[in-house]
């Protein structure tokens, strides 16, 4: 009915990687290509669904668990869904694999700490530096890489174009979506 397949599209990285920013890139090549799909930020759920949560290592594994769950049912309703979030444990990351299925699609935002503190639009790494964030992601609290994530996006050597370009490429090659004509004004492919 909606011409692609379902499936959630599990954006995992530092704070500053640029989680959100390639999400919404690739929300919005998915829209114009007619998907359905929907975008779960990780400050839009922290102001909703876990606003009674704080930033402790089981808040953080309960947020987790709750966008899961969210997510599993907006994709059994037939849609492509972006979750953008920190998501720093393995364990929760496995957890939304289990539980989603085989259309859990990690991506992996893979950008130093160096430039993710140098990006820093919020401020967020230049107080936890002075201790004035506690369980920072990456300074004051681990973050653990994927180990074999479906996608790699290193941000330092792509654009957000190319990054995004690169998740619709794999959803092609998946057949969750249709391959894409290419015209003159549309000259990317998949590799």
């Amino acid at each position: 009915m909606n011409h692609h397949q379902s499936c959630v599209l599990w954006y995992t990285g530092l704070s500053g990687s640029g989680k959100s920013t390639i999400a919404n890139a690739v929300d919005r090549l998915l829209f114009d290509r007619g998907c359905h799909t929907y975008f779960l930020d990780g400050d839009n759920i922290r102001h909703a669904l876990s606003r009674d949560l704080g930033f402790d290592n089981a808040s953080r594994v309960e947020s987790i668990r709750r966008v899961s769950e969210v997510a599993r049912l907006m994709q059994d309703a037939g849609l492509i869904v972006g979750a953008a979030f920190i998501s720093p444990f393995l364990a929760g990351r496995e957890h939304a694999r289990e539980l989603i299925g085989r259309n859990f699609i990690e991506v992996y935002i893979d950008t130093p700490l160096a430039e993710c503190e140098k990006r820093d639009p919020k401020g967020l790494y230049k107080k936890a530096r002075m201790g004035k964030v506690k369980n920072f992601t990456g300074i004051s609290s681990p973050y653990e890489a994927p180990v074999n994530p479906e996608i790699c996006l290193r941000t330092g050597e792509l654009t957000i174009d190319e990054a995004a370009q690169q998740v619709l490429c794999y959803l092609e090659q998946r057949q969750i979506i249709s391959p894409q004509v290419v015209t003159k004004d549309n000259v990317y492919r998949c590799v």
